[in-house]
């Protein structure tokens, strides 16, 4: 990871210090920016396990559309990335494909993605994660969990959000197989929530734009998007992912996140 060793120590006296005087105590804006993550992260720890339903909509230029079904799964790590599995039901052609994704925070993430045709599980090079994710314009990247130490940071300005005010944070990738110079993101000041991410390709252009909202509280702490919608500026097209069901802490166990599991999700 991009200067590993200075991230990883100001980011344990940054979590030390905000117990004590919060955001507000960080002076520059690559202090503060890493404070605010540090900060959204924290709120977002010790939900465990979670599984949910999720409607898929790819839309291309002309405005057509195409829906798919899919089921998530998702095991909290400690300290590691988190475990993920996502699972294609609808329509039947892609029935029982499964894409397994290890987060990890110093490394290259892992991905093994199961296709029912071929009957084979196939791993994802680090080097392909920029690529889209089963044709929608959610990368493969985009898939893992994100955390901290996956981005350097410097903090940009307050701005308003909708009826709300955010803090606008700039994060850069630490992989350099990333297919992003950097995003921008949007953070609410009253719950750490992500509103909006604009992505940044690797000649420094915009590429996408992701907007998260609806957002419901689950077990009184949890917030989770109802919809996260992505617009890809160059190609002119779109995809919405629209979650419902949400479970929390329902046994899931690390045999539930193998490689062997993906061949019996269906």
């Amino acid at each position: 990871m991009l200067i590993r060793s200075r991230s990883t120590k100001l980011i344990s006296s940054l979590i030390l210090l905000s117990c004590f005087q919060g955001i507000s105590f960080a002076e520059t804006p690559e202090e503060k920016g890493l404070a605010i993550a540090v900060e959204s992260d924290k709120r977002n720890t010790g939900w465990l396990d979670s599984t949910a339903d999720m409607t898929m909509t790819l839309r291309n230029k002309r405005g057509e559309e195409s829906a798919r079904a899919l089921r998530v799964k998702s095991l909290e790590v400690e300290a590691d990335g988190d475990k993920s599995m996502t699972i294609f039901d609808q329509p039947k052609d892609v029935r029982g494909t499964a894409l397994l994704t290890f987060s990890h925070k110093t490394k290259a993430d892992d991905q093994w993605l199961f296709l029912p045709a071929l009957k084979r599980v196939k791993r994802i090079a680090s080097k392909n994660k920029s690529g889209p994710f089963m044709g929608s314009e959610f990368a493969f990247e985009d898939l893992s969990s994100q955390e901290i130490e996956k981005y350097t940071y410097e903090y940009l300005k307050d701005e308003a959000c909708g009826d709300l005010t955010c803090f606008v944070v700039k994060r850069i990738p630490t992989d350099k197989n990333s297919g992003y110079t950097s995003q921008t993101a949007w953070i609410d000041q009253s719950e750490y929530r992500v509103h909006k991410i604009e992505f940044f390709d690797r000649k420094k252009s915009l590429l996408k734009t992701l907007n998260s909202s609806d957002y419901k509280e689950y077990l009184g702490q949890y917030w989770r998007p109802a919809k996260m919608a992505m617009q890809n500026h160059q190609t002119g097209k779109s995809t919405d992912l629209v979650w419902t069901n949400y479970k929390f802490k329902t046994g899931l166990e690390d045999g539930d996140f193998t490689k062997n599991s993906l061949k019996r999700a269906r």
